[in-house]
């Protein structure tokens, strides 16, 4: 069980450096990883070989997954030339001649040197599911059976997503549909921690395998032969049972137990007796490796909160469920929606999850807030984000977007998933205007760089536009005295909840921010909720 002073993680970063600065070697119980790949794309896309002087549409359209770049090839010279298992390296050489410099190459040289890292990381009775798609499934198995070895894979669950596909199938397709996911399964070590997970047996099987009905207690069961196979010669005892005379699988003594208890079924006398199974006694069937019974999140479900490759809480549980024990430590390194996260928590596991985005942070946050109250808080830290208007800058350096994001993080608002059209705004926050869950925005506008006063005129001209509450200008650099006096003459929002008179924008900075000072807002929902 884990140390009382255990407080679970959340990392911002690319989770290759994270793995290798914060993560001992094995020390994590399960990983589960389900790493972006854009199949959408058509497959032979996929083969193109690179020239490194894509067009920025073509390289934005395919920005959830690697590309092949000069980097990537630095990444695969350090592998060829570094302390890798030759057989990785033997497996990557090949791939190379079989794929050509294109964009799954990439995708594999990005993955497997992150799945050594991942072998490293877990401990020996130790798991790891590789979630993947048919596109790639065959070229990263391979590379698990370099890293973990031939005899360390378990399973390749076949995941059926949906009974129905949409796109073009009935339409022209020339194809079967696309409706399943590959996820493979490895340990460690043959000494690994495993629970059977059980089904509900089927109606068919029910009326087909119980087919007696007790009288009095209309209990459901079957029987099953006890006689001794192979007879005296395998030392099987003879006796009578209710008038029958053979070899008995059981002692006389045993078989005596079994007739008070109720467990001996003779149809007539005469009839050899039979051993009773009971249906309420019986596990169900043990799990398969074809799971049908898990359909991917629709736009309905109540768990589902927008992020693209979000996948069922039911999905989560059943492998933690399978492959840890209360206490264990769960590891995703792509923790995108927040799922192996929410699962781990319900389950009494303790977690990491890592992400390249503000987003995922930010959204993981918010749902672990929303689904276990604000308390839950005090239970993980989230690191890698800036702590400093020093960090804060160096995010703005590395990426104005990330920065955005974090931004609007801070004061509870969701994001933007994509920056294009956003006219000034970068987030959304939701206030509550009645008891019926109705609710109102205030925009959110983040600037990083250079500041003036007509990007606050432009806040104020977007909020009345939009027929929004309030705006929320947040500057990186210190805003202007004309940057106030413009948004001091924006007018008042009177909260219809709490009846309170709010500025209609305000301005706040960074530095405020982070030393804790918060704008004066209504009490915000929750984003993504």
């Amino acid at each position: 069980m884990a140390d009382g002073s255990w407080r679970n993680k959340l990392y911002y970063g690319d989770n290759l450096g994270l793995l290798r600065k914060h993560m001992p070697s094995e020390s994590v119980d399960l990983i589960y990883l389900d790493p972006p790949f854009n199949s959408n794309r058509a497959y032979s896309v996929l083969f193109n070989e690179k020239s490194g002087t894509e067009p920025p549409a073509q390289i934005e359209a395919f920005d959830d997954t690697w590309t092949w770049s000069y980097e990537t090839a630095a990444l695969y010279a350090e592998l060829l030339n570094g302390d890798a298992p030759a057989a990785v390296k033997d497996a990557m050489e090949a791939m190379r001649r079989l794929l050509g410099d294109n964009d799954l190459l990439a995708y594999l040289v990005m993955m497997v040197v992150r799945l050594i890292e991942l072998h490293r990381v877990l401990k020996k009775a130790g798991s790891i599911y590789l979630h993947c798609d048919p596109t790639a499934s065959h070229y990263l198995k391979i590379l698990m059976d370099a890293i973990f070895g031939l005899g360390y894979f378990r399973n390749e669950i076949v995941w059926r997503r949906t009974s129905t596909v949409k796109g073009n199938a009935g339409q022209g397709a020339r194809h079967f549909g696309r409706n399943t996911d590959r996820i493979l399964f490895y340990t460690k070590s043959r000494d690994y921690t495993f629970h059977q997970i059980h089904q509900p047996y089927s109606d068919e099987y029910i009326k087909g395998k119980f087919s007696y009905v007790e009288p009095g207690t209309g209990r459901r069961f079957q029987t099953v032969s006890m006689a001794g196979p192979g007879g005296a010669a395998r030392g099987n005892p003879f006796y009578e049972v209710l008038g029958v005379k053979r070899h008995w699988r059981f002692s006389q003594a045993e078989m005596e137990r079994l007739i008070a208890e109720g467990k001996v079924y003779q149809s007539k006398p005469g009839v050899v007796p039979r051993q009773k199974y009971y249906l309420d006694e019986g596990k169900g069937v043990e799990m398969q490796a074809l799971w049908t019974d898990i359909d991917s999140i629709n736009s309905q479900a109540a768990e589902r909160l927008g992020y693209p490759t979000q996948k069922p809480l039911s999905l989560l549980e059943r492998i933690i469920t399978a492959s840890s024990d209360p206490g264990d430590l769960v590891l995703d390194p792509f923790c995108g929606g927040g799922t192996t996260v929410d699962a781990a928590q319900r389950l009494r596991r303790r977690w990491i999850g890592m992400d390249v985005t503000t987003l995922a942070i930010g959204l993981i946050d918010a749902r672990l807030r929303h689904t276990y109250s604000e308390p839950i808080q005090s239970t993980y830290e989230i690191l890698g984000l800036p702590e400093d208007m020093e960090g804060a800058d160096a995010l703005f350096q590395r990426s104005p977007f990330e920065f955005e994001r974090w931004c609007v993080m801070l004061v509870d608002g969701q994001p933007n998933e994509k920056q294009v059209g956003d006219e000034g705004v970068d987030g959304v926050i939701r206030v509550p205007v009645d008891a019926k869950g109705n609710s109102d925005r205030i925009l959110v506008s983040v600037k990083g760089g250079a500041t003036n006063r007509g990007q606050v005129r432009n806040l104020v001209g977007t909020v009345e536009s939009q027929k929004a509450a309030m705006g929320l200008f947040i500057s990186l650099r210190r805003p202007t005295v004309g940057m106030y006096d413009t948004a001091d003459h924006s007018g008042t929002y009177i909260d219809s909840v709490n009846g309170k008179t709010y500025p209609r924008v305000q301005i706040i900075t960074v530095e405020e921010l982070l030393s804790g000072q918060r704008p004066r807002l209504p009490v915000a929902l929750l984003p993504y909720f």
